[in-house]
């Protein structure tokens, strides 16, 4: 089996890292590049770094903070908000970054998808979801854009389906349910949709214990996932949650 990676996410505003619950009242955590040495130091096998408002103030994706990360970490990194076309995707890449997220932009222009990976390759193209609980869709689960500031009408399972065809090569899921709780991966949506698609599926949104991810691998098939809370508040690092996990006898990458 393969090893499952857990992968700290930076949520960037104004060049400093923040985080809010369900997107919503957000503190100043510290500065991206510390942030991403001490997480890539301490064991993490990628990071991903959103830069929040970019796509809200329609405005690029800051490449200078691209450019400092990829020069102080030797771990691959993702990153997204504020990719618009092309030649953003190709910016961020030639910055250092290994693989860009798109997630309003797809929905607004799924040929997005496609484009970047006849560019660069699917191992390139991730599709950031921000899925909502919704009675307006077949699965249950409604995409959101802009931050969860627009809802789309769009099923959750069938956009994840539609993405892979197109070329995404890995789907995150960010359960705005979910965001910033503590409370646990949104399991049902995550395991729908890595049933669903033959890429892997990254869980997102509410890591608040070991146990948490062990559920997401286990119950939800996800490949990786994603953890912010618990570790920026310094309750966990990285090593102590792979630790668990490999106690557990979930395969991960040891650092220890």
């Amino acid at each position: 089996m393969l090893k499952k990676r857990i992968i700290p996410c930076l949520d960037v505003r104004n060049g400093r890292v923040t985080k809010g619950v369900k997107f919503k009242n957000n503190i100043d955590l510290g500065d991206p590049v510390e942030m991403a040495v001490r997480y890539s130091d301490g064991g993490a096998d990628e990071l991903v770094f959103y830069d929040i408002t970019a796509s809200a103030e329609r405005r690029p994706i800051d490449i200078g903070m691209v450019a400092a990360v990829a020069e102080s970490v030797r771990i691959p990194f993702a990153v997204g908000g504020g990719i618009g076309c092309v030649a953003d995707m190709e910016r961020a890449i030639l910055a250092g970054a290994e693989k860009v997220s798109v997630n309003s932009l797809a929905v607004r222009n799924p040929s997005i998808i496609a484009e970047g990976a006849r560019a660069f390759g699917s191992q390139c193209i991730v599709l950031g979801m921000d899925p909502v609980k919704s009675g307006k869709t077949p699965s249950g689960y409604e995409i959101t854009t802009r931050g969860f500031r627009e809802a789309t009408g769009i099923d959750a399972i069938e956009w994840a389906k539609r993405a892979e065809g197109l070329g995404a090569g890995e789907i995150v899921v960010n359960s705005v349910d979910a965001d910033g709780t503590r409370a646990g991966f949104e399991l049902e949506i995550t395991g729908a949709i890595a049933r669903s698609v033959g890429v892997p599926v990254v869980a997102s949104g509410g890591a608040g214990k070991p146990a948490d991810f062990a559920e997401a691998f286990r119950e939800a098939s996800a490949d990786a996932a994603i953890v912010a809370g618990m570790i920026h508040s310094g309750e966990w690092t990285i090593a102590q949650i792979k630790k668990e996990l490999a106690e557990a006898g979930i395969p991960v990458r040891t650092t220890w």
